[in-house]
């Protein structure tokens, strides 16, 4: 019996099982258990797992939250658009606004202190992708995506879209720079 010539009897399942597909069958079965123990068990022992938290918002209470940072830690602006850059402290509220086709102002972290960096979007789903880094996040309307970040480099990093967002979204980039 093969793929090319079909059984002599057309009832296939009573035939007799060759030994080499019982192998074949016997590595999937037992390399898919090795897969699914070992989901939950990077899940908690892994340390790609982020601590994020998510709470309702409106856009319109996170552009305000937004705007009083900007307007109390605003040192600079930058851009051709003059957008500001904002220092804030360190271990505070850090606010990031994702809009077409914007990430919304522009941040001046200290290297090795903690932020609480929230975001939120006004209009359409945007993915958070800071680069080089490897830190990935879903930015959805009516959610405040809280993550912990404590920058451990110094430099530039921007932070582009990863979410497909309309006709700029090759231009959504932003910045954060680690002094």
């Amino acid at each position: 019996m093969s793929s090319l010539s079909p059984p002599s009897k057309r009832i296939w399942w009573n035939e007799p099982v060759e030994s080499v597909e019982l192998f074949w069958i016997a590595l999937c079965v037992i390399w898919g258990l090795i897969m699914t123990f070992m989901m939950p068990y990077w899940h908690v022992t892994g340390k790609q797992n982020m601590s994020n938290e998510a709470y309702r918002t409106t856009p319109q209470m996170f552009q305000e939250k937004t705007q009083a940072m900007v307007d109390k830690y605003t040192i600079r602006t930058e851009t051709e658009r003059n957008f500001p850059v904002v220092k804030p402290p360190a271990g505070s509220d850090v606010y990031m606004i994702a809009r077409l086709w914007d990430w919304w102002p522009i941040l001046e972290l200290e290297n090795g202190k903690s932020y609480r960096l929230h975001l939120s979007s006004l209009d359409w789903q945007h993915g958070f992708s800071l680069q080089p880094e490897n830190l990935n996040m879903q930015v959805i309307p009516g959610y405040d995506m809280v993550v912990t970040v404590t920058p451990n480099k110094t430099g530039e990093f921007s932070v582009i879209c990863n979410e497909y967002c309309g006709i700029g979204h090759h231009k959504m980039v932003g910045k954060i720079y680690v002094r």
